[in-house]
């Protein structure tokens, strides 16, 4: 579970290192999930990379630590909060994708972050 004010790992290679979450765009939901995107704000970011620090993106959560049921009654779960910066356009804002991502991400449309991870867990 992702609440406003939560610190994410960026796990793209924008440039960017920690975002902090400032909305969760569905109304009346309080909290955001695997492959939901968030409304966030870059806080720590190299100092030549895409992503500047201070500025407002778009991303989609691909790890959380709380665990997450699935239709088949198992649960995942990942021993970081990590997500992927998104472009206007709702496209990857970097280039490759470090770390596995959750299979939800790739179920809830976000075959190009999908496609670059190096595992879909």
């Amino acid at each position: 579970m992702i609440y406003r004010q939560t610190y994410l790992n960026v796990t793209d290679n924008s440039g960017a290192k920690k975002v902090q979450v400032i909305g969760i765009p569905k109304t009346g939901k309080r909290t955001a999930s695997l492959g939901d995107v968030v409304t966030v704000t870059v806080k720590d970011a190299l100092p030549n990379g895409a992503a500047k620090k201070g500025k407002i993106y778009r991303a989609v959560v691909v790890r959380t630590r709380k665990e997450v049921r699935r239709p088949d009654g198992s649960y995942i779960k990942f021993d970081d909060n990590a997500a992927v910066l998104l472009n206007q356009y709702g496209e990857p804002l970097g280039t490759r994708v470090l770390g596995p991502i959750a299979r939800e991400v790739r179920l809830k449309g976000f075959t190009k972050i999908a496609s670059l991870a190096p595992e879909v867990v």
